[in-house]
């Protein structure tokens, strides 16, 4: 038996999180008492503060399952629970996530959603049954889900529309205000974004327009990929990659200019957006030269990533290509599949010309700590991009730590944003904070 110390993962159940995120979307958790409220209060309450949203914490339907339903079975309990739920919450959508107890026992949950559907009911089920994995499959699962479910091809490809699979919502601390970057960054070349969670998405009808889409956007390293995969073997869809997170001027023109010469927007419209913006985003980073230059605190000499692949990568292109930092050893803790994982070291490997970074894929917060203790130099001084668990080991090695990964306790997030080039604005302020905060 392995003991995971400080995990950084759920389990795929927490797909309910990836449902709230859909405008007036309402999950349906078939699974034992505790299960959906402790991932409420992981994902949400000590990741940022999110809160509950417009129906998520105590608001969400369970069958709290008992020795009772794993004796006789739970079809019964579920079917009523269903039936409740449509009588006291107003929704456009639900969708039943059935919880360990329920797949070992084997519910047909098909069977029980079927019936319902039939009436006209919007419903829909996924399979996560926290055995089968992470909170990553578990948004996928839920995904994939939804699209064989509710989903019907498009009489017709609208130009310019474009499906975006990026960030998961609620296991990224972040997650709205970087998908409202993105979006402003797509909507800034003439491409309109379909976004699919968030405030002021579209809820339900958003997702009907998926099949419409001229083609599917990845901006993640592999979370999505699956997705935009299945949309092209169902639909016929193209889809582009993007495996990094644009953090700042270099990344998000970079972005712009492969996902525009892709969908086709006319060049000379990306290059006046462009401009503009790395006008914006530079006059502010000249702004603080007098500060980088004179400075005269401990400043970091080494930056760590301690986080999704999400990030690592983002944050460490950011970091080495526009404000010069060295990287030190990095972490990456989203326990990407093995197919994945070569591209993801390569990545780091040649983060700028003789520039590079080791990695370790660990979830294990133990051996994070053994390993960062080992790397550290007694005269080195690192800033640590992590989780407010990562505080103690920054602090032990004379560093500094940035909380932006799951679990998030020391942080009040609404809608910031590390996306785009203000994203890279707002990466620089919260960097130097930690900081100076600790030379006061």
């Amino acid at each position: 038996m392995t003991i995971v110390e400080q995990p950084r993962q759920f389990c795929a159940l927490s797909g309910q999180q990836t449902i709230l995120a859909i405008e007036r979307a309402i999950p349906i958790v078939h699974a034992g008492p505790g299960c959906s409220s402790m991932l409420f209060g992981g994902l949400a309450m000590s990741n940022g503060f999110q809160g509950s949203g417009y129906a998520g914490g105590g608001t969400i339907p369970s069958t709290n399952t008992t020795e009772r339903e794993v004796v006789f079975g739970g079809a019964d309990r579920l079917r009523d629970v269903i039936e409740g739920a449509l009588k006291v919450l107003d929704a456009d959508l639900f969708v039943v996530l059935t919880g360990c107890t329920a797949d070992l026992i084997g519910d047909d949950v098909g069977q029980v959603v079927g019936a319902f559907q039939q009436r006209g009911v919007p419903i829909a089920h996924a399979s996560t049954g926290g055995f089968r994995g992470s909170t990553c499959f578990g948004h996928e699962t839920v995904i994939h889900a939804l699209i064989e479910q509710i989903l019907e091809p498009a009489p017709a490809t609208i130009p310019g529309l474009v499906n975006v699979w990026s960030v998961i919502p609620y296991k990224d601390t972040f997650w709205a205000g970087n998908l409202r970057a993105i979006r402003e960054l797509l909507e800034g070349i003439g491409l309109e974004a379909n976004i699919l969670f968030g405030h002021d998405s579209g809820g339900l009808g958003a997702w009907r327009r998926i099949p419409a889409a001229q083609f599917n956007l990845v901006v993640s390293p592999w979370v999505g990929l699956s997705i935009a995969e299945g949309l092209q073997s169902a639909f016929g869809t193209p889809y582009f990659h993007a495996p990094v997170l644009p953090i700042g001027a270099v990344e998000s023109s970079r972005f712009l200019r492969e996902v525009g010469a892709f969908a086709g927007v006319d060049s000379q419209k990306i290059e006046a957006f462009v401009a503009a913006q790395e006008s914006r985003f530079y006059h502010y980073l000249d702004r603080a030269a007098d500060f980088f230059l004179e400075a005269r605190w401990d400043l970091p000499d080494r930056f760590v990533n301690i986080a999704d692949s999400f990030y690592t990568l983002g944050i460490s292109r950011f970091l080495v290509n526009e404000l010069g930092f060295l990287p030190g050893h990095q972490f990456i803790t989203d326990d990407p599949p093995e197919r994945h994982r070569p591209a993801l070291t390569a990545g780091l490997a040649q983060l700028a010309d003789h520039v590079s970074a080791d990695v370790t894929y660990s979830n294990d917060g133990g051996e994070i700590a053994r390993t960062l203790r080992a790397q550290t130099r007694s005269d080195q001084r690192p800033i640590v991009f992590g989780t407010s668990w990562d505080r103690d080991i920054a602090r032990e090695l004379r560093g500094y730590c940035v909380s932006v990964n799951l679990p998030i306790t020391d942080r009040l997030v609404l809608d910031r944003a590390y996306a785009g080039y203000a994203g890279g604005l707002r990466l620089i302020e919260d960097m130097y904070a930690a900081v100076l905060s600790r030379q006061q």
